[in-house]
Parts: C-alpha cells; structure tokens; sequence
C-alpha cells in the first residue's frame, strides 16, 4: 500500500484527498519508481483545486513533476536502483503522477538524474526549473549572448522566474526582474537581477508596436499585453523565449516588431520535450545552477499540504518553488 493525492470528478462534484492505494491500482508502464518528492507547480494547483480543465482522465493522482528510485524496470535503458526524473509526458493530468508514494510510467520519458543534485534539489529545479533552462537554451540558439544588452525576465518571483534570474546571472547576462510584488526585490537581486521593473509598466494595453529599445532579449511566463509590451520594447534581432500565460493565452501585438526589428518569439514547452534535449537541459542545470541558490528559492511540504498550497499558488502568493516530500 501507499500514500496518494487523489482528485475526482463526477455527477456528485469534485473530489480532492489523501487515500492508500495498492500497486494493482497503478496505470500501464514498464517502469516502477520509489517516489521521493514531487513539486507544485502552476498547472498542478489548477488540477488539485479544479479551477482549469488541466486533467483528463479521472480519477487521477496529479503532480506533473516525480524524482524517486526505479524499483522495477522492463525498460532496456532503466534499471533497478537508477535515480530518476520525469516531468511532463502527461503524468498528472493523462496518467497518474507524482503527488504518491509510488509511480509507474514509461521508462522514455525518464531522465537519468545527474549526480549534482538529490531527488528534493531535482524536485525544487523540477518542470519550472527545467523549463527556464529551456528557455536559456532558446536565447543562446538565437544569439542572444551576456555582452549583448539587458536580459527581461517576467513573473520573477515565481518558479520559472527564479530560476531563469538564477541561470543568467550566472553565465554573466544583466537581468532586469519584472515583478508585481516589490517586497521581493531583496531575494530577486539575490538570485542575480540588477534591476527591479514594476509589473505595471508592462501588464496595461499598448497602441504602440514599438518603442525604444530596452532588452536584447526575455524570458516571459506572462503572455497577453505583457508578451506584446516585452516585444514591443525588444533590440533588433533580439529574442523572446515565451513560456506562459499567467495574465492571458491572448497577444495583442502587430507585425511591427518581426519585421521592422527582426525580433524572434520563441515558443517554449516542456511536456513533450525529446529526450536528447532533456538531457542537455538537466546537464547545464547541474553545471550552471548555485545550489545555495536553489536552496534559498524552495520550501519543503508533505503530501498534506499540497491542497493548501495549490491554492496559494494560484493566489500568487507563492515565492520560488514548494518541493513535496511524499513521505512525510
């Protein structure tokens, strides 16, 4: 038996609590983990809290992100003892994740976890963390390089915002940290931002494609007239790695800034990311990022408390990461 989140949904209403389950409960995969901990990410409060169609298959056991220990394994590239990390693939919203004590899931969509790190520092990186790294990638591949100007990143005190602050510093970029909670700056200047930009100056509506400008490039987690602000205020030939859509999945911008500037937006996903690039991307984590660092941007909880802080969560009211050790 083992501990689990489990959500349900059906003519009675939703459903959301801790329950002991069997292994014969588990979904189909040819690779049995020891979950260690997993993390609350964005998308996950949407799906414990019921507050956006994230999930798709019910009952389900939510938490996209797990690192653990591989018990059993028909898989030719995993085998038993191998510490692993998965994030994305649908666990947590297709087939059941890493809120539980126990998973099962195909042994591709593992990720071998590098030696740096212990499966609560891969959970506090975890999809947020990986999915900065991503974007880091996506500015290097389009020239966007340290003595090339300023460097944006929004929603910064969030899990993706930290760690990308965190990444860039650390390979020597300026990065300006936009944040709507000034009582941040501390810990945002901390992480390696050189300059606080106040949400407001990017969040209204704009009837200018362009202005002067400031970045030669930008990590948005924001979307929506943020997105079309950032653009709009982007170097030539610089580039915009958009990951999010925390003030809306809408983008009320022009042509002006591709074709005038020659500025490139760069889409970045990481749920079916290939797992070549997964590698990449956990190898620069484990060669770029300060562990103190990571250390001072996470908080740890037990599977009790990640219904209490999906809700923080969404509230904005979370700073950096909240790892789950599932057996506390």
């Amino acid at each position: 038996m083992f501990r689990a989140l489990l959500i349900d949904r059906s003519d009675d209403g939703f459903s959301a609590g801790l329950t002991e389950l069997d292994d014969d409960a588990l979904p189909e995969g040819d690779v049995l983990v020891d979950v260690a901990h997993s993390t609350v990410n964005f998308k996950d409060g949407l799906a414990v809290t019921n507050s956006s169609p994230i999930v798709r298959s019910w009952p389900m056991v939510p938490g996209i992100d797990l690192a653990g220990t591989v018990t059993a394994s028909e898989h030719p590239d995993v085998a038993v003892g191998d510490r692993v990390v998965v994030n994305g693939w649908g666990i947590g919203e297709e087939t059941w994740g890493g809120f539980a004590q126990r998973a099962c899931v195909q042994g591709g969509w593992t990720v071998p976890l590098p030696e740096a790190f212990s499966t609560e520092q891969a959970m506090a990186i975890g999809t947020a963390g990986y999915t900065a790294m991503l974007c880091v990638l996506a500015l290097e591949e389009h020239d966007v390089v340290p003595d090339g100007g300023p460097v944006l990143v929004t929603g910064a005190a969030g899990g993706v915002g930290s760690t990308a602050i965190a990444l860039l510093a650390a390979r020597g970029y300026e990065v300006h940290a936009s944040t709507g909670r000034p009582e941040e700056a501390d810990y945002l200047t901390g992480l390696g931002a050189s300059t606080i930009v106040d949400r407001n100056e990017l969040s209204e509506p704009s009837t200018r494609p362009l202005v002067r400008g400031r970045w030669a490039g930008a990590v948005d987690v924001v979307g929506s007239h943020t997105l079309a602000n950032v653009l709009a205020a982007i170097e030539p030939e610089g580039c915009v790695a958009a990951c999010g859509l925390a003030q809306g999945m809408d983008l009320p911008t022009s042509v002006a800034p591709f074709i005038l500037r020659g500025v490139t937006l760069r889409g970045v996903h990481s749920v079916t990311v290939p797992r070549p690039r997964r590698l990449v991307a956990w190898e620069r984590l484990a060669a770029d990022l300060d562990q103190g660092l990571l250390a001072g941007m996470t908080r740890v909880v037990g599977l009790d408390d990640v219904i209490g802080v999906s809700e923080e969560i969404l509230a904005g009211r979370i700073r950096g990461r909240v790892v789950v050790d599932v057996n506390a």
